[in-house]
């Protein structure tokens, strides 16, 4: 059985979602595991935050992140893509 050959940057940008995907599950789960940990044992006690709020803040504005630079287009590999085109186009303007 052929494979057929694969766009290394299509690829790359594949696995990229694909770990964000797994990354966001991951995300789901654990926090919705914590709050129910909270919920069920110290729910009563009225602290001004609850306890996993801290980890859903904090791991929640991590995985944004990674969001914004998996779909949002400007994580590294688009901008180092802009760079690039940049200065070729600058080289091409001192050949002329």
């Amino acid at each position: 059985m052929e494979t057929t050959p694969r766009d290394p940057q299509l690829w790359h940008q594949a696995k990229s979602r694909a770990r964000f995907k797994a990354s966001l599950f991951t995300y789901l789960a654990v926090n919705a595991l914590l709050w129910i940990i909270w919920a069920v044992t110290s729910r009563h006690q009225f602290y001004p935050l609850p306890w996993p709020a801290w980890s859903t803040i904090f791991w929640g504005f991590g995985l944004f992140i990674q969001g914004v630079n998996t779909y949002g287009g400007y994580g590294r590999g688009t901008m180092m893509e802009r760079e690039y085109e940049r200065l070729l186009r600058q080289k091409q303007e001192k050949l002329r």
